[in-house]
Parts: structure tokens; C-alpha cells; sequence
């Protein structure tokens, strides 16, 4: 990335990108005091570290206009080891875990998204519009028709005033008016104070005070290294929705090195790892927040709402985020995949609803696209064996069987090359002919070199033609190396 490039990622139309900003900032608040609680620590905890990340990551990050936060999947994964162990040892585990994050930017590891098919990116998408509205449900329960009526006020509000102008963004204007509505007319609804108490003051630099001892870091290392697996698992899948939603290219090695540098950050100030948050996110990027400013505004407003204007968000009714929220999980999921369900592929319509019902029922993101990734390995793994094809010839003189392979050969296919072969044939000569096989692991190798031993335990003689390189390389790994010229092998060209 060139400075020229990074300095207009800052400055690109400043004045959208602060507004945006703003709304992710109310957008955070109840998600991220939903968390805190499911870690099992204070709201100050979670609204701080979200401020942190949010400044951290504008600055170091590889993916403008994604909003990250201290929520998600990782505050799960934390919940077990604060409950177990005390806050201390989280603290420890923030760190540990933004440094895991960095090694796997600096060693390109990043690359491995790829294995990320396009349905289990769907699903992600889908699992996650469900998970936000379902979460919305808690506040809709056992209140009075006050709430109901906030809640379709402020709908209205979020879809229709943006036919009238698009100037300030319409959550914002949601939430100013069904506040000033509140205050001026009291009624029994609750409010954001309700939720947890808020900090009233700055963070501090904080160490974890743990003894550093070999006990210490056996406790915390599995924790560390799965906060921070899926704290890059959600930001790396985030970040390719933005690539595609804006048709922009992002940095994934920078993410991930700056995700690590800002949970580090995070950890000496107090707080409990995040990562990208696709709800927040999608919020931003709909009203314009497509720069690093409005990721750096999200964290600053917030600090300042928190500080500055704190009787004000404490007072914030729980319907206006509700209806905001409301709003993200129909912007989130992909409509258009159900009607892809009868279009597409039978297994590519399984996978996505793997991933689905798994997150939904899991609650945990990195459960579901795990799932998901596994069934689209093995679905795409028995697509190419079905594509593996042998055939044979019996020479006039009934002597010389020759085997043509056409196809890959791997550890799923091996098999059927092995079936194919008749050990009970009367002719005396086998030839293998690979010159439209490819041979891709050691499984097929290994297959090959049975075959052979196989044939020739019956008296057989074997040829194998047109092996190309890699099939000679895998047979030397297996210590065959003697294989090619035992079984007379004419090499290709």
C-alpha cells in the first residue's frame, strides 16, 4: 500500500464517514454490553476495549470502513477462562492472543480464507442477520405496548426518512428522536442504562497481575490461541463481505497484524479481545462509511459519549438500538439465497444451511464455517473421485492388459484405481498407462506401488507409462524408489 493510498483512505469524503461512524458507535453499545456480560466481566470492560480496538485498528488495519469491537464469538471463548480463572487471566490471554495474531499476519497465513467456499460465506452472512435479530428478541419480551410503538417509530424512521434525505444518516436521527421523545413524554421503557453500568471515567494502562509461571501458561495458551483463531476467523470473513459489498480489494496480512497490535493494545488497557463486527459493519458501510475515519470515529465518539455525554446515552432507549439493529439484520442477510436454493447445486444448497443451522445453534461463528469448510472439502473431494475414470484393452494375442487412468488420483480416489485392477486376469503382461492421470498425494502413491507389488506376488510383469514427475517424486517419499525401474516404467517426455 503506498502513503498516497493510505492517506485517502483517511480523507475520502470525511463528512459521511463521520456520521457513519456515529451510528456504528450507538450500534455498538448494546451489542457490546450483551457480550461483556456473556465474558462474564463489566460493560466498562467491553465499551473500552471496543474504543480501543476501534482507534488501533483505523490506524493499523487492512480493511477501511469495517468496525471491530470488543463482541462476538471471542467473548464467548473468554467466558470459560474468566469464570475459571478470574479477569487477570483474560488480560493475559488479550495479549497472548494479539500476539498469535501478528505471527499468523507475519507468515501469510491469512491465505488460508481461501478455503472459504462462496456458500460458507453465505451462510455466515445468513447465520449472522438471524443471530442480530434473534438477540433483539430479549428486549421485545415482557414489555408494554410503549416499547412496540418506540420500536415502529423508529423503523419508520430508519427506512422511510432516507426517500426524504440522505444528508444524516436516518438510524442517527432515530435515535435523537425517540430520546427527546422519551424525556419529554416519560414512559415505562427501558433505557441504555438499564443494560449494565456504563463508565463514567478514562482507561488506564493495566498489567495482568498473574505469576508468570509455566502453570500460568498452560492455563492460558488454549485460551489465547482460540480467542485469537476466531477473533481472525470473523475479521477475515467480515472483510471479504466488504470486498464484495464495495467492490474494493482489502489488505488480509494487514488485518491480521493489525487486529493482533490492537488487541495487545486492548489487553494493556483493560480490556477483552475483539474482532471485526459484520452487523456494526454493514451499518457503517450502508450510510456511507467507507474509510478509515469511520472506523477511528466509532471509537472516538464512543469514548466521547461515554464521557462527555453520559446522562445522554444512559437515557438512549433500548427500542431506538432495537430498531437499528432490526434494520442491520435484514441489510445482513442475503435474500437472494433463498431463491438460490432451488438454483444452485444440491450440496452447495447443504452447505450453506450447515453453516447456518450450526451458528445459529451454536452461537459460535467459528463452529459453523468449520462445518461448513469440512463439507465443502468433502463434497468437492467425492466430486473429482466421481470424475476419475479407468478403462482397459486385452491385446489379440491375450498376453499384455493395458489400463488407461484418465483423472486425479488422491486419497479419495485411490480406491477406485485399485477396484479397477483384475489381480485374477490371465494375461501375464499389466500395463498402467498415467498419461492423462495425475497422482496427487501419498495415498495415491501408495496405491499405485500395492498394485504393483500385487501384480507382481501373482507372477505378473508390470509397465507403467507416462508417469510424469510428481508421480516419481511421491514413490521416492515412499522409499519406492527402486519402483520405477522394477516395473520397467517408460517415463514421459
Amino acid at each position: 500500500m503506498t502513503v498516497s493510498q493510505y492517506l485517502r483512505e483517511w480523507t475520502d469524503d470525511p463528512v459521511k464517514n463521520l456520521l457513519a461512524g456515529m451510528v456504528g458507535t450507538f450500534a455498538l453499545i448494546p451489542e457490546v454490553i450483551a457480550f461483556s456480560y456473556a465474558a462474564g466481566v463489566a460493560p466498562a470492560v467491553g465499551l473500552f476495549a471496543s474504543f480501543v480496538i476501534s482507534i488501533a485498528i483505523a490506524i493499523t488495519g487492512g480493511r477501511p470502513g469495517m468496525i471491530s469491537g470488543a463482541a462476538g464469538s471471542v467473548a464467548l471463548v473468554a467466558a470459560d477462562l474468566v469464570h475459571g480463572h478470574g479477569f487477570e487471566y483474560l488480560l493475559l490471554a488479550t495479549l497472548l492472543a494479539g500476539a498469535f495474531q501478528i505471527g499468523f499476519g507475519l507468515l501469510r497465513l491469512q491465505s488460508m480464507m481461501r478455503f472459504v467456499s462462496r456458500e460458507v460465506e453465505t451462510g455466515f452472512v445468513n447465520a449472522l442477520g438471524l443471530l442480530i435479530f434473534s438477540a433483539q428478541i430479549p428486549q421485545m419480551l415482557h414489555v408494554t405496548w410503549h416499547t412496540y410503538a418506540l420500536i415502529a417509530l423508529g423503523l419508520a424512521i430508519v427506512y422511510l426518512l432516507p426517500r426524504l434525505t440522505t444528508a444524516i444518516p436516518s438510524p442517527l436521527i432515530c435515535i435523537l428522536v425517540l430520546t427527546g421523545l422519551t424525556m419529554a413524554v416519560p414512559m415505562p421503557v427501558h433505557v441504555v442504562s438499564d443494560l449494565g453500568a456504563l463508565p463514567t471515567g478514562l482507561p488506564s494502562f493495566t498489567l495482568p497481575h498473574v505469576p508468570l509461571t509455566l502453570d500460568t501458561f498452560k492455563i492460558v495458551l488454549p485460551y489465547a490461541f482460540a480467542m485469537a483463531m476466531v477473533g481472525l476467523l470473523e475479521s477475515l470473513m467480515t472483510a471479504t463481505v466488504v470486498d464484495e459489498m464495495t467492490d474494493t480489494h482489502s489488505n488480509k496480512r494487514m488485518e491480521c497484524t493489525g487486529l493482533g497490535l490492537s488487541n495487545i493494545f486492548v489487553g494493556l488497557f483493560g480490556g477483552m479481545a475483539g474482532c471485526g463486527m459484520i452487523g456494526q459493519t454493514v451499518g457503517n458501510l450502508r450510510y456511507g462509511g467507507r474509510g478509515r475515519l469511520s472506523t477511528f470515529t466509532a471509537g472516538a465518539f464512543l469514548l466521547l459519549l461515554l464521557v462527555a455525554f453520559h446522562g445522554f446515552v444512559a437515557r438512549v432507549p433500548v427500542a431506538a438500538l432495537v430498531a437499528i439493529m432490526i434494520m442491520v439484520s435484514v441489510s445482513t442477510f442475503s435474500w437472494s439465497s433463498l431463491r438460490d436454493l432451488v438454483r444452485h447445486p444440491r450440496l452447495s444448497s447443504t452447505v450453506m444451511l450447515v453453516t447456518v443451522l450450526v451458528v445459529v445453534l451454536t452461537h459460535d461463528l467459528a463452529a459453523g464455517v468449520a462445518c461448513g469448510v469440512l463439507l465443502s472439502g468433502l463434497f468437492f473431494s467425492f466430486q473429482v473421485m466421481t470424475l476419475l475414470k479407468i478403462t482397459d484393452t486385452l491385446s489379440p494375442d491375450g498376453i499384455t492388459r493395458t489400463y488407461y487412468i484418465h483423472g486425479q488420483v488422491f486419497f479419495a480416489s485411490a480406491s477406485l484405481l485399485s477396484d479397477a485392477v483384475d489381480f485374477q486376469d490371465t494375461a501375464t503382461h499389466i500395463v498402467l498407462d498415467l498419461k492423462d492421470a495425475r497422482l496427487w498425494d501419498i495415498s495415491a502413491a501408495d496405491t499405485l506401488e500395492k498394485i504393483v507389488s500385487r501384480l507382481q506376488g501373482r507372477g505378473k510383469t508390470v509397465q507403467i507409462l507416462n508417469p510424469d514427475a510428481r508421480a516419481a517424486q511421491l514413490l521416492n517419499a515412499l522409499g519406492h524408489d527402486t519402483l520405477l525401474a522394477e516395473t520397467q516404467i517408460s517415463p514421459s517426455a
